[in-house]
């Protein structure tokens, strides 16, 4: 039986970090917080235990 996971848009997951999406768009290239490219477009989305772990390594830094 498959789970889904609720991805987040980049929208949100700005949101939730409170940074520009161009922001996630570099560190998705600079390979610090990985997204999931969920179309032949290469639309990012963001797992929310991706953001939890990112928050909680980068605390000083957000």
């Amino acid at each position: 039986m498959d789970k889904k996971v609720k991805l987040l848009r980049i929208k949100e997951a700005a949101d939730i970090l409170g940074v520009n999406p161009e922001t996630l768009r570099r560190w998705d290239k600079e390979g610090k917080l990985p997204a999931v490219k969920v179309s032949v477009r290469g639309d990012r989305r963001y797992k929310p235990e991706d953001i939890e772990k990112f928050i909680e390594q980068n605390k000083k830094q957000i």
